[in-house]
């Protein structure tokens, strides 16, 4: 199964399989999707009632959202993770929680302020902190404040989508775009546009593939002395992620649970067996 990164950035990915199936390529993206841990918070501790700073000011720590409305904005701010840590209900503390399962961290901010997810602080671990510091969570008033901590927990897309660390998984076979240059005059043109598409040339023909994309290739499409051909055992991916991981990180895992997953259902149906 020879994999080739095309392109590669910290929270996207471009990368072609070959010799799969429809169907391997297809667990694939179910798994970038669903199956990818990475931390979200998970409980919201609000502390309600008056506070008063250094100076003597006195605060309000009632909010003008209701808790339950600030908790799912929380919830859904991407968290910079460590896939080195435990699932709760799998980890030696019982499922109590502990540094090895569970993250916490706090808010604490006097109005008038916009609370954004750079508020979020984490304790015990910085490096753990929101992957994108601007995300505004409530808007507070001259008086009012905000004093809360949370706990955050691994989890995965396929119980809730804040557990869901990529967003625009998808494929599409490997196609390629042969022009006789003889018959085509424009063909430099083309190959000035996109340069990085030119698959293989010779000095009869210049074939095109749209593995990374280039909007003068759409073209190509409406002539009809250009041969089209797609590969259906060569799949080109495409996915992001939310910061919560490298994406890199997120591929190597996905290209070591697919096997994982499969040994359980033969272990299951082994059992029944």
């Amino acid at each position: 199964m020879p994999l080739k990164i095309i392109e590669l950035k910290d929270n996207f990915a471009r990368f072609s399989i070959s010799d799969i199936t429809p169907s391997i390529a297809n667990s694939l993206r179910r798994t970038l999707i669903n199956d990818i841990p990475k931390l979200a918070i998970e409980k919201v501790t609000f502390h309600h009632g008056q506070i008063r700073d250094v100076d003597g000011n006195v605060y309000d720590s009632s909010l003008p959202l209701f808790d339950e409305i600030v908790a799912h904005r929380l919830s859904l701010v991407p968290l910079i993770s460590d896939l080195t840590m435990n699932f709760r209900d799998e980890c030696s503390c019982g499922g109590r929680g502990c540094s090895l399962c569970t993250m916490t961290y706090s808010i604490n901010r006097n109005g008038p302020a916009t609370v954004t997810s750079g508020d979020i602080q984490p304790i015990g671990n910085p490096d753990l902190k929101p992957a994108d510091p601007d995300i505004p969570i409530v808007k507070l008033g001259k008086s009012q404040a905000m004093i809360v901590s949370a706990e955050a927990i691994l989890g995965r897309g396929k119980d809730h989508a804040k557990w869901q660390a990529t967003s625009g998984v998808s494929y599409k076979y490997h196609r390629e775009f042969t022009v006789k240059k003889a018959e085509f005059e424009r063909w430099e043109e083309f190959k000035a546009a996109c340069p990085d598409s030119v698959f293989r040339e010779n000095d009869k023909e210049i074939v095109f593939t749209d593995d990374s994309p280039c909007r003068k290739l759409s073209e190509l499409f409406e002539l009809e002395n250009v041969k089209i051909v797609e590969d259906d055992t060569r799949f080109i991916f495409k996915f992001e992620t939310d910061g919560s991981l490298k994406a890199i990180d997120v591929l190597n895992y996905a290209l070591k649970r697919i096997p994982q997953r499969l040994n359980v259902l033969l272990d299951s149906m082994a059992a029944a067996d």
